[in-house]
C-alpha cells in the first residue's frame, strides 16, 4: 500500500429519513440539469430562440437519456444476463429467492432500483431523440441543436462522473502511483486509479472549449462543427482512460484481440462520425 494513497470511504448517502435517502450521485444528476438548462438558456438568447422552448428540450433529453443508457447497458454490456430475467430490464427489480412480495404482487423479487447504465447508449438515444425535437419545436436543422446540447452534455458528464466518485464506483486498476486511490466502502485495500476524475476534469476542460469556440469565435456557424469536436475530444478521451479501468463486466474486458474492451470498441465510430462532422466541406450556415 503507498504511503501517498487516498483512503476513500464517503457514504454515498448525504442523509436518508426512514428508507427514503438522497445520495450525492442524485445531486449531482440535479446539478447538472440546473446549469445545464441555465447555461443554454443563455445559448437560446444568443440564437433569438424563445426560452420557452426549453421545457420541451428538458423532457426530450432527460427521458431518452434514462432509456438510452439503460437499453445501452442491457444490450451492449449485460445481455448475458437480461436475456434470461427481461422483465427487470422495464422494472426496478431483481428476482430472489425468498424476498418479500413487490407492493405485494410479484413474489421472489425485491426493490432494487436500475443499477445499470451505459453513456454509449445515451450516445445513441439523445441525438435521435433531437432530431424530432429540432423538427417540431425550432424547425433548424438537427445539427444545430447537437451543436448546442453537446456543450451541456460536457458539462453533466463532469457532474455525473464526480457522482460515480461519490459512490466508489467506475473506478481504475490497482497503481503505485502517486494518483492511487483506496476505495474502501468498496471493499478495496489496494490504491487504485481515480479514474472517475480523470474523465470528470476532462469532461470540464472540453466544456470550456465548447464554451470558448461557441462564444468567442464563428465556428457555431459552421453547423455540425461544435458537436464534432464533442464528439471527438470526449470518446477519445474515454477510449484511451479506459486502459486504465477496471473491466465493468465480467468476461467482457478485452474482447478485440485481447486489447480493447467494449466501450473502447463503441467509441472508435463515433471518433469517426465526430471527425466527419468537423473536416467535411459545407456552406457557413446556422440554419
Amino acid at each position: 500500500m503507498s504511503f501517498l494513497s487516498i483512503v476513500w470511504d464517503l457514504d454515498p448517502e448525504i442523509f436518508k429519513i426512514g428508507s427514503f435517502g438522497v445520495r450525492w450521485y442524485s445531486l449531482m444528476f440535479v446539478i447538472a440539469f440546473v446549469l445545464g438548462l441555465h447555461f443554454m438558456k443563455k445559448i437560446y438568447i444568443e440564437d433569438r430562440i424563445p426560452v420557452e422552448k426549453l421545457d420541451p428540450l428538458f423532457m426530450y433529453v432527460f427521458v431518452s437519456m434514462l432509456v438510452g443508457m439503460r437499453l445501452g447497458d442491457v444490450f451492449f454490456y449485460s445481455w448475458d444476463y437480461y436475456q434470461n430475467h427481461l422483465l427487470e430490464i422495464f422494472l426496478p427489480i431483481k428476482e430472489k429467492e425468498g424476498a418479500t412480495a413487490f407492493f405485494g404482487l410479484l413474489k421472489g423479487w425485491k426493490f432494487s432500483g436500475f443499477t445499470g447504465f451505459a453513456s454509449h447508449g445515451a450516445a445513441i438515444a439523445i441525438p435521435i431523440s433531437l432530431y424530432f425535437y429540432a423538427k417540431k419545436h425550432l424547425q433548424k436543422s438537427w445539427l444545430f441543436i447537437l451543436d448546442r446540447l453537446g456543450i451541456m452534455v460536457a458539462l453533466a458528464g463532469f457532474f455525473i462522473r464526480f457522482g460515480n466518485f461519490f459512490n466508489s464506483e467506475i473506478y481504475g486498476k490497482e497503481t503505485g502511483s502517486i494518483f492511487g486511490v483506496i476505495f474502501k466502502r468498496a471493499g478495496e485495500t489496494a490504491p487504485r486509479y481515480p479514474t472517475q476524475l480523470f474523465e470528470a476534469f476532462s469532461y470540464l476542460a472540453l466544456f470550456f472549449g465548447l464554451w470558448y469556440f461557441y462564444w468567442k469565435t464563428d465556428k457555431k456557424q459552421k453547423t455540425g462543427f461544435l458537436f464534432g469536436v464533442f464528439t471527438v475530444v470526449l470518446w477519445s478521451l474515454r477510449f484511451f482512460i479506459e486502459f486504465l479501468k477496471e473491466p465493468q463486466v465480467e468476461g467482457r474486458e478485452d474482447w478485440v484481440f485481447n486489447l480493447l474492451n467494449t466501450g473502447q470498441v463503441l467509441s472508435i465510430p463515433l471518433v469517426l462520425l465526430g471527425s466527419w462532422l468537423i473536416f467535411r466541406k459545407q456552406p457557413s450556415s446556422i440554419n
